[in-house]
Parts: structure tokens; C-alpha cells; sequence
């Protein structure tokens, strides 16, 4: 049974693990605003509110119905499209679509008007830590065949975020008591977290199911009992220091967001680059390591950085770099039982050369084709030390040790940069496929140890400006 807010109405209604809240919405509650594309949280067409208790306040994020787990909406307060208007009572964000004609076949519309919305009340991912983020950023994971954009962003633009009270919201949540099921487990605390994984050590931990939820959706695959850990609060920590950031495990990319590019701009760029904002809003950085995919954005740079992952089981933790967490290709160092709790990355020293790259076929909402990270230092112009990593090069994100070889102990200067760009493929022999072939990966990856020295002393290039022979 799970329990939430819909339009101010407790709502209590039996679901399985596997059953996507999207289903869920369209087909057993009959709202058919909330709509169907892609079944990945690509378009964005299927988008909803959530609200959720944070700090003593309610927190609006926008995520993506299609792939989230309806027990994921226990202890939530939820909004559909239908929630915020009728035909003859539009909301605010409804009123300048239409006034604007922001809509033409109209099926994507409904996704549009509830991210629009999200930046309305301030919500998840709309404001960071210099005001409210561009619209276009806001909007990157809503897709639109029709319109150009222009006029949805017109309308955005006359919508600009306001305050509101959600007092009623916040007793409603406070009020609502924890669901449960058969086949699935809310824990609220890394200790009763803990204590799950001993007794089920085989069951599915899920944080933001931005990737799990593709696996029902596309590969049809029957999880089993599931641990849903989104809520677990020793879990969404964010600690900053003057030795670095501790981010729990079950932080999720737009709360890391400004954390992160405090510690380096292009780590902020690169969190703009992830996905779109239901995604972001959804996935978490310790999700997207413990799964330990060879195209997850955030590995190769926080490896780059020199971040170090704490891993417990029971009462039992253990500290490891997180180079050292990627075994090989769908393999990771973690016991039966163990669970990632949390991750540290060192603060980066300020004369510290830092360069991070994702290259992609689109801007947003796409998957690396290669992801450069690259992190040296400099004394009396020699290269004293040297970290480089890269994703989508190999079967795990990886360091590149023979380069990094290559340039230690040798002068800061462009000469050093090309001699060391061939050990380049005694790191890596990468695969071809859809994304870039074998030649090109490498050619990239070396592009951007070019890109790291022009940029350097004061060359602005686009990595499509690098030459190579």
C-alpha cells in the first residue's frame, strides 16, 4: 500500500515494485494528460511534480512519470497536469501557452506546462546558487517537434517563479503515514538500510531509477524485491569543507549541483551536460557509481579528482579510491550485503590544472560518446603529478596511467603534451560503436589533452578546433 497527496487528497492505493507511477497515473487513476513517448525520460511528455518535505518546507522537483516506480510516490505530494487548471480557469503557466501559442499538435504540452510549473514554484533544479538557471537549461528534458521552442520559451518568460503557500501541502505530507508492500522496502534510515541488505542481500537497491526503470521498460526485466532508498535521510547528505565535499550516496544530481561546481566550474558544467532536468531531479551521483557503467558521466572526473567511496555492510564500512570500485565490465568491488553510503572528493588545489570534457551528439539528455577528465600540477614548470580518466574509452571508467607516466617529471610545455598523446592507446583500445568508432575515441582523447595545454595559456578552442593528423 502506498500513501500520497493528490490535489490536497490523501490517496492509498496497492502497487508492486515493477509498476512504473506512470501506469499507475494514466491507467488506474485515469488521468490522461500525464502522456506516453519515449518510456525512458528522454521527451519529457510524461513529466509530474513530486513534493517532498525538505528543510521544513515543501521541495517541487519535476521527474519523469515513465520511469519512476509508483512506489517511489509513498509520502509525496503529487501533480498532474490536470491539477492546475480547466478549460475555462487556466493556471498562470497554461494561460501564456495558449496566449503564445506554445502548443501545436499538443502532445508533448502537458510535459512543457508541468516543467514550466516546477520553475514556477522554485522547484529542484530551476534556481542555483546565482538565481534562477536559464530557461533553457530548466526545459532541457522536454522535447518538442513542432514548435521550434520560441513560443514555449516566450511563455516562459512571462512566467517568472513566485512564492506560494504550500502550508496546507507541508501538514498534508507531515501527516501521511509510511507505506508498505510485499515486494518492496522504503527504508528511512542508512541503519535500517543496513540491516535490510543483511537479511535480503540479493535485493535491487533503486535511488532514482533514471537507469533501473529502463530495464523494466525496455528490457521487460523482472527485478525481484526491490530496496527503494531515495528517502533514507543519512543518505542525502552534503557536507563542504576546506578538504573537500561528502556527498551521501543518495544525492541527487540538481541538490550536488552547485556543491560540485564550487569545486571546480567544469564539474558544474558537466552536471549541466547530464541528461535534463526530470533526470537530474531523479538520478543520483551514488546511483550512477554504483552502477558502474563505462559511459556514467561523473566517474572519470570524480576518479580525475581523486575521490575515495565509503562502503558498509551491517555496522561494518570500508574506504576505498573509486578507481578501485570497477573491477571490470558489469563488475564492481562490493560485497553481498554492502551498499555505497557516501563519497569524498578532495578539494583541488587552486594553481591545480583541471580540465573536464563531455563530448556527445547532442547537448543534452545524450549519452558520452568519450568523457575526458584531466587534473595536473605544476610545480617550477615541470608536471609534478598527474591524473587523467576517461569514460567511454574502456569497459569501466579508467585511468589513463601510461599517459599520465608520460607526462610526469617532464616540462610543462607543448612538447610534452604531443610526445605524450600516443601512450593514449596503450591505455585504451576502445570499442566502435553507435556513439564513435574505435579511431575516433582515441583521436578525441587526444584533442583534449591538446585542448587541456591551449586552453591553458589563454587559447579558447572548441575541441572541433584541435587538429589532428
Amino acid at each position: 500500500m502506498i500513501r500520497f497527496l493528490l490535489d490536497g487528497q490523501v490517496t492509498e492505493i496497492e502497487a508492486g515494485a515493477q509498476e512504473t507511477a506512470l501506469h499507475l497515473i494514466r491507467e488506474r487513476l485515469g488521468r490522461k494528460g500525464t502522456k506516453e513517448g519515449c518510456g525512458e525520460g528522454d521527451c519529457g511528455a510524461c513529466t509530474v511534480l513530486l513534493g517532498e518535505i525538505v528543510e521544513g518546507t515543501v521541495q517541487w522537483r519535476a521527474v519523469n512519470s515513465c520511469i519512476l516506480f509508483a512506489p517511489m510516490l509513498d509520502g509525496k505530494a503529487l501533480v498532474t497536469v490536470e491539477s492546475l487548471g480547466t478549460p475555462d480557469r487556466l493556471c498562470a503557466v497554461q494561460g501564456e501557452m495558449v496566449a503564445r501559442h506554445g502548443s501545436q499538435c499538443g502532445f508533448c504540452t502537458p510535459g512543457f506546462i508541468m516543467s514550466l510549473e516546477g520553475r514556477a514554484r522554485g522547484g529542484l533544479g530551476t534556481v542555483g546558487q546565482n538565481g534562477p538557471r536559464p530557461v533553457a537549461d530548466v526545459l532541457s528534458g522536454n522535447l518538442c517537434r513542432c514548435t521550434g521552442y520560441g513560443p514555449i520559451l516566450d511563455s516562459a518568460a512571462a512566467c517568472p517563479p513566485a512564492l506560494r503557500d504550500d502550508g496546507d501541502v507541508l501538514a498534508g505530507l507531515a501527516a501521511l503515514p509510511r507505506g508498505e508492500g510485499e515486494n518492496w522496502h522504503a527504508p528511512r534510515s542508512a541503519d535500517e538500510l543496513a540491516a535490510l541488505l543483511v537479511d535480503y542481500p540479493d535485493a535491487r537497491l533503486v535511488a532514482g531509477a533514471t537507469d533501473v526503470g529502463l530495464w523494466v521498460t525496455k528490457q521487460l526485466r523482472d527485478l525481484g524485491r526491490v530496496i527503494f532508498i531515495g528517502d533514507v535521510a543519512d543518505l542525502r547528505g552534503i557536507e563542504e569543507s576546506e578538504a573537500g565535499v561528502t556527498l551521501g550516496a543518495a544525492v541527487r544530481y540538481s541538490e550536488g549541483w552547485d556543491v560540485l561546481a564550487r569545486l571546480h566550474p567544469d564539474l558544474g558544467e558537466l552536471v549541466r551536460r547530464i541528461a535534463g532536468t526530470p533526470v537530474r531531479n531523479a538520478g543520483t551521483i551514488g546511483g550512477n557509481i554504483a552502477n558502474g557503467s563505462p559511459i556514467g558521466d561523473m566517474p572519470p572526473a570524480l576518479i580525475a579528482l581523486g575521490a575515495t567511496l565509503t562502503l558498509r555492510r551491517g555496522d561494518v564500512r570500508r574506504e576505498m579510491a573509486l578507481e578501485d570500485y570497477f573491477l571490470a565490465y558489469g563488475k564492481q568491488d562490493r560485497r553481498e550485503g554492502e551498499f555505497v553510503e557516501g563519497i569524498f572528493i578532495p578539494r583541488p588545489a587552486p594553481d591545480a590544472v583541471i580540465a573536464i570534457t563531455k563530448l556527445s551528439k547532442r547537448f543534452d539528455s545524450d549519452i558520452s560518446a568519450v568523457l575526458g577528465a584531466f587534473h595536473l600540477s605544476i610545480e617550477n614548470g615541470m608536471i609534478a603529478r598527474a591524473r587523467i580518466a576517461f569514460g567511454g574509452m574502456a569497459a569501466t571508467p579508467k585511468r589513463a596511467h601510461a599517459t599520465e607516466e608520460a607526462l610526469i617529471g617532464k616540462p610543462w610545455e607543448e612538447a610534452t603534451i604531443e610526445a605524450a598523446i600516443p601512450a593514449l592507446a596503450r591505455d585504451y583500445q576502445p570499442l566502435s560503436d553507435v556513439r564513435g568508432s574505435s579511431a575516433y575515441r582515441l583521436a578525441v582523447a587526444g584533442n583534449l589533452l591538446r585542448r587541456l595545454w591551449l586552453a591553458h595559456n589563454g587559447e579558447a578552442v572548441s575541441v572541433l578546433e584541435v587538429g589532428h593528423d
